[in-house]
């Protein structure tokens, strides 16, 4: 046998099909075998590769054992003359394996090769080819200076900037989203180091093929997408610690002790650098706007306030500054927040929204203060006159600054191309229409360049990049059914638009995949699964909760009747202090293809304790739930499941 292909999957079920898809095609006259690994997924994905491409060796684990050992559980049972170790989240051109095995027969020196990787955008990734990372190399990468100088022989190394990424070399470290290996070659090596749970075990396995006396290439003959999953959690404390800790791991494996200290002391400086400005930016990004409009709020009434007792000659305490109008302020802020006012984009009329709520509850409170504490009717509804001028003011200044359109509706609406053949393209232009995608424009391309226009299309895909400018598309959606996968990277490298996103939609499938990221919100379109993620509907939800759960602890002597009812005033608690939620999704599949929600008490099935609760019923209804999110399914849910609420969870 030539090739044995193993995949590790973990919850990536559309993006898993999508890889299969076009692994089979890739497969084409060479004799091979793929295996799937599944580390334990809940999202649909055993279930999708037995229904869907029966001739792949399953393997799937009840546990996550981590990327190192899944893989070699595949490896162990091998049996082709090359092993590629392949990431679900990629798309391989038709020519990559055989581009790959002519390579590895010609030269017998070498022990794996990598091919040229580029994102979901058709970027070339850097991590296609990379340095070992030594302490210099490290540091250099730490400090910025290989961002800096990025083709320089001193300071590039890690990326290895200063060698062509279109012309084949020798280089250290291969990604490990693509690993064609020379079976000899792992033999020597020996498998993965199960002590990677994940991240460094590429750069490991790697070392080990040149330290058993082999070459590594990058061959850039062929390329792959990648659409690297792990982007957007780069930015995140979690992924900073796993990768720099297996950073450690190879560190103390393969270099000298007072190496590996130097390594150790650099790599711990980067995790809490990287983790304390990752903690810091957060901060910020989420805190300019609100605290920016308590500044301006502050700021105009301190001024009115004092402009209007020059003119009335009325004494105000210092009280009213130091108390009333900071609760004016977080009233107001509140207001607006529930209002959806910090929500992107930015709507003037949420803000005003927000401001004429909150001045209305300050009127009722006020009206039943008691008189040493109404300070000034008419300078809360000025002051409120104000806070709509600034909020709406600083939401423009925003806008500006940012060179985002202020016209919400607009900027959310998507011009978008279909290349492909006219029975393909409307049945995604039918998957669209079902989805919530909102377009101002939706056109056909045939994807012939020949072929002359006619009706039903916009044009032909020779003429693409100029439709692109012409009709200011901003997203690309390719059928996989019409198109090869080489030729869809080609027109992607091709038109190299910064502002363009890329989509592909599998034959037959109800969903559609693109951008740079698996995980990036909107890059995936499957029908219906919306109204959950929408920020105002996880506002109503913990405003529901947090006021639900109140009202029943000041009742907490009724719960003590419930079964289990000091569990079930423990979970009331734990809802206020929003640790969990009344009413959650059912355990079962699919869930990790839906919006996060924490984790519940009750679940849409408990009033209908008739129904025969299987699999396939609970993945329907927890579909339908976040659907079509409202909240009186959730109070229908308490109300006739409210015996369960002492139910362990």
């Amino acid at each position: 046998m030539k090739l044995s292909v193993v995949i590790v999957n973990y919850n990536v079920e559309h993006f898993l099909e999508q890889c299969l898809l076009s692994v089979q095609k890739a497969m084409h006259g060479i004799e091979g075998e793929i295996f799937v690994v599944d580390n334990n997924s809940v999202d649909g994905s055993v279930r999708m590769v037995r229904e869907k491409f029966p001739e792949v060796r399953l393997i799937a684990n009840t546990s996550n054992p981590g990327f190192s050992k899944a893989n070699n559980q595949a490896l162990r049972i091998s049996s082709g003359q090359y092993v590629l170790l392949l990431n679900p989240d990629t798309v391989v051109a038709e020519d990559t394996f055989s581009t790959c095995i002519a390579f590895m027969d010609s030269h017998t020196d070498a022990g794996a090769c990598g091919v040229k990787l580029i994102d979901g955008k058709g970027k070339f990734l850097p991590e296609s080819k990379r340095g070992l990372p030594t302490p210099g190399v490290a540091f250099y990468k730490i400090s910025g200076l290989s961002a800096i100088f990025p083709r320089s022989q001193r300071f590039g190394r890690y990326h290895l900037g200063f060698l062509e990424e279109d012309k084949t070399n020798k280089v250290d470290v291969l990604s490990g989203a693509f690993m064609f290996i020379r079976k000899e070659a792992l033999d020597k090596a020996g498998l993965l180091d199960e002590a990677f749970f994940m991240y460094g075990e590429d750069i490991d396995l790697s070392y080990r093929i040149t330290q058993a006396g082999y070459s590594i290439y990058y061959h850039p003959a062929t390329r792959i997408i990648h659409y690297r999953g792990e982007s957007t959690r780069k930015s995140s404390i979690n992924y900073v610690f796993v990768f720099y800790r297996a950073m450690i791991i190879f560190a103390g494996k393969h270099f000298s002790q007072n190496n590996a200290r130097t390594f150790s002391l650099l790599i711990n400086i980067a995790v809490y650098l990287r983790a304390g400005l990752a903690v810091f930016k957060r901060i910020i990004k989420a805190s300019a706007l609100p605290v920016s409009d308590a500044l301006f709020l502050f700021a105009g009434m301190y001024v009115l306030k004092n402009y209007w007792a020059e003119r009335s000659g009325i004494f105000y305490p210092h009280e009213f500054l130091r108390v009333a109008v900071p609760l004016y302020i977080l009233n107001w802020i509140t207001s607006m927040w529930m209002c959806g006012a910090y929500d992107k984009p930015f709507r003037l009329s949420r803000a005003i929204r927000g401001i004429v709520i909150g001045t209305l509850l300050i009127l009722v409170v006020y009206a039943l203060l008691p008189e040493q504490f109404r300070y000034s009717r008419f300078l809360t509804l000025v002051g409120a006159g104000w806070a709509a001028v600034a909020a709406c003011s600083l939401r423009l200044v925003f806008n500006l600054v940012t060179f985002k359109s202020f016209f919400p509706d607009e900027s959310e609406l998507k011009r978008i191309l279909i290349i492909g053949d006219l029975k393909e393209g409307n049945r995604i232009v039918a998957l669209l229409n079902q989805s919530p995608v909102k377009t101002a424009f939706l056109g056909i391309v045939h994807p012939d360049k020949e072929n002359a226009v006619t009706e039903g299309y916009s044009g032909n895909i020779g003429r693409l990049k100029d439709m692109v400018e012409i009709f200011g598309i901003n997203e690309l959606i390719f059928c996989g059914k019409d198109m090869s996968s080489a030729e869809i990277m080609d027109q992607m490298v091709r038109i190299n638009h910064p502002e363009l996103e890329y989509k592909i939609a599998p034959p037959e499938s109800l969903f559609i995949i693109g951008s740079n990221s698996i995980q990036t919100s909107g890059d995936l379109y499957v029908i219906g699964l919306n109204s959950m993620d929408k920020p105002s509907n996880k506002r109503k939800k913990r405003l529901f909760d947090f006021t639900v759960s109140g009202l029943l602890l000041l009742l907490f002597p009724a719960l003590l009747f419930v079964k289990n009812g000091g569990r079930a005033v423990s979970n009331v608690f734990g809802v206020l202090i929003g640790k969990m939620t009344f009413v959650s999704y059912a355990e079962g599949a699919g869930l990790a293809n839906l919006p996060k929600i924490k984790q519940g008490i009750l679940h849409p099935l408990d009033p209908f304790t008739h129904l025969e609760s299987d699999e396939q019923t609970r993945y329907q209804s927890n579909i339908l739930y976040a659907k079509d999110y409202m909240v009186k399914n959730d109070l229908n849910v308490l109300l006739k499941g409210w015996k369960k609420l002492g139910r362990n969870v």
